[in-house]
């Protein structure tokens, strides 16, 4: 079902600061700070040979960043996220499965304008799973 890996998501507590490192220090392709207010948070891409790294930043009072970060005020890992050809269909399979959707279990459009959702971290290892359709 699952695809390439697309992106791994890590949470930061500076944004400017970690896009600067990942740029001047990896040497990588990093792109624009854009806000994603549907989902809490302000995104940059880092672009890599064979996937991405999303760095997260909150956006705004009510982020489902500024739990993680409270939690983990160095930032840290926040999630993965995998390719699926139909998410419709990955989210009928999965629920029958026995994974949970999070929120409405409706896809939102994510940061590659393309539908997303996320599985509960309890059903899969304690990681927060983003599925993206492709």
């Amino acid at each position: 079902m699952i695809g390439r890996l697309n992106h791994v998501a890590i949470a930061v507590p500076d944004l400017d600061a970690a896009a600067a490192q990942y740029e001047n220090t990896l040497g990588a392709d990093v792109g624009p700070a854009q806000d994603e207010p549907d989902h809490g948070v302000t995104v940059v891409f880092i672009t890599l040979p064979n996937t991405k790294i999303e760095l997260l930043y909150p956006l705004g009072e009510d982020s489902p960043i500024n739990g993680f970060l409270a939690k983990n005020p160095a930032g840290g890992i926040h999630h993965m996220c995998y390719e699926v050809d139909d998410i419709i269909a990955a989210r009928d399979t999965l629920r029958a499965e026995g994974a949970r959707v999070l929120g409405t279990g409706e896809p939102k459009i994510g940061a590659h304008g393309k539908p997303v959702l996320f599985l509960h971290p309890k059903d899969f290892n304690g990681c927060l799973i983003e599925l993206e359709e492709v």
